[in-house]
């Protein structure tokens, strides 16, 4: 078998493996000796957690977080290109998306290396799925703008969006701004656009909701100022 650079997901949150990782990636992972990880402490637990017996300091780990110096990620790939597979750790969900691993992934396919994703929990794509909004087309906007009249002018562009292309809009905030981006959300949008919001996906906390912005404005919301959440509108 050829060398694969495997983009291995995590868990969202404090969710059991069993529910949301398939045995094959715990197989997966037992072969790999080299990691490439967007934060090696929490990469550290997160293999303990596959595998009790799995001897950490014997594996090699390559940082590409917020701190990583992005010229060394070709360096990385150094072990794959050797004939050693290599894995791709997130902190949370799927590699590469939404994540520093995309810059991994795409020199890796540059060079006409093997990938391969596995399965795992994706809280985009989940949050799709739940919500009963448009799921032929979709966009994901990462975060929204700071400032307050810049954050309100691209949430009427990207209504503006749903509503002619029928395109469903994703995004996130940090969640201790979740509530002031919910008033936010409420004092922007059109009354019949429908609004949904995705917390805790695969966690004890799940909660998914989807209501006309007319209805969000004459309910209380859940407390999610800890918990991560997509929100997602459309038509």
């Amino acid at each position: 078998m050829s060398a694969t650079l495997y983009l291995i997901p995590v868990e969202l949150g404090e969710t059991p493996q069993q529910r949301v990782l398939p045995s094959y990636n715990r197989d997966i992972i037992a072969g790999l000796r080299h990691f490439i990880v967007e934060e090696v402490r929490s990469a550290r637990r997160f293999l303990k957690r596959v595998d009790r017996d799995i001897d950490i300091d014997a594996l090699t780990f390559y940082p590409m977080g917020k701190h990583a110096d992005n010229a060394l990620f070709e360096r990385y790939l150094k072990p794959l290109e050797a004939g050693e597979s290599m894995g791709v750790i997130s902190e949370a969900g799927c590699p590469a998306v939404a994540d520093p691993g995309a810059d991994i992934v795409a020199i890796a396919q540059r060079k006409g290396l093997k990938v391969v994703p596995l399965v795992g929990p994706s809280s985009m794509i989940m949050a799709v799925m739940a919500s009963g909004l448009n799921g032929q087309s979709f966009a994901f906007n990462g975060y929204l703008p700071i400032d307050p009249a810049d954050r309100i002018k691209r949430l009427k562009q990207l209504e503006e969006r749903a509503w002619r292309e029928q395109q469903t809009q994703l995004f996130i905030e940090t969640p201790y701004r979740n509530h002031k981006l919910f008033e936010t959300l409420c004092q922007t949008l059109r009354p019949q656009t429908r609004l949904c919001i995705a917390a805790g996906i695969t966690t004890d906390d799940e909660w998914i909701c989807t209501r006309t912005v007319a209805d969000w404005r004459r309910q209380r919301l859940t407390d999610l100022s800890k918990t991560p959440a997509i929100f997602l509108f459309g038509k």
